[in-house]
């Protein structure tokens, strides 16, 4: 399976960009990189319309009177590997961790150490959001038994999970390939205490977690919480991100609906991530 680089030409690129991104991620795409002149936006190959996208971009362009040039870059799966490599470096999550790639050196890297290999799924801890969601787990403190990571992409945080103390990990992920990577990454990580489903949140029905982490996007967060909400033990905590800095209203509203409240947040670069307790 192929997958799309999306990329997108954005004058002026301030603060249009962002908003491109999350309209982009309404639209199927899954991951984001942003450039000088815009932004690359990454989807598989069977996940977006060209046709429609291009409809869409043109309209938006129009209505905003912005100048945006799209070029759609396919990439095939027996290549993303190299393409990776090639850029990937290891990542600093302040003092407690680094994540890096099996082809680095380990010595005299800061914290804990996670070795992950990505094959088509994206979370290598260099996105805004995965770095805050990692971060969220070692501001903790101790960690609940029973821990669910909803979107888990390579499987990075279900594996702090398991290392910061939670002994029954659930990991789950709508494509089969991040799945199966993540069963990698945990093997890679010495972890055996993570299950990995291919799937969706119904998954999740008649489960009870004491900690929910789910970095995905905004509306589909949405749609979840209600899963979310019925899943969580009572004083349960659900840690978010995959949004904005200007979403972060709208979720703490829309979370209160299902008796979340705010504990902490975090912001990195525009982007947010949000601590909820839930009391009932």
């Amino acid at each position: 399976m192929e997958t799309l680089a999306l990329h997108i030409k954005i004058e002026p690129r301030t603060p249009w960009s962002e908003i491109a991104i999350s309209w982009l991620a309404d639209e199927g795409c899954t991951a984001f990189e942003e450039t000088e002149m815009g932004i690359i936006a990454y989807t598989n190959g069977t996940d977006v319309d060209e046709q429609k996208l291009q409809s869409k971009l043109l309209a938006w362009t129009a209505e905003n009177d912005l100048v945006t040039k799209l070029d759609i870059e396919r990439i095939p799966q027996q290549n993303w590997n190299a393409i990776w490599e090639a850029d990937f470096h290891p990542v600093e999550v302040e003092e407690y961790l680094t994540i890096l790639a099996p082809f680095h050196e380990k010595k005299g890297r800061k914290g804990m150490i996670v070795e992950i290999q990505p094959q088509m799924s994206f979370g290598t801890g260099h996105h805004q959001t995965t770095w805050m969601m990692s971060k969220a787990l070692f501001e903790y403190g101790p960690l609940p038994e029973k821990t669910l990571d909803m979107g888990t992409g390579t499987g990075i945080l279900a594996i702090l999970a398991e290392k910061l103390g939670s002994t029954d990990i659930l990991a789950i992920d709508i494509e089969e390939w991040s799945a199966q990577n993540t069963r990698e990454n945990a093997l890679r990580n010495q972890c055996k205490n993570i299950i990995t489903l291919h799937g969706d949140v119904d998954l999740i029905h008649d489960k009870k977690f004491g900690l929910i982490l789910a970095n995905i996007n905004k509306n589909v967060l949405k749609s979840q919480m209600e899963a979310y909400a019925l899943s969580l033990e009572n004083s349960g905590r659900l840690i978010i991100s995959g949004f904005f800095e200007t979403d972060m209203n709208e979720l703490i509203e829309f979370a209160a609906r299902f008796d979340f409240h705010l504990e902490k947040s975090w912001n990195k670069e525009s982007w947010a991530a949000i601590q909820f307790k839930r009391d009932v």
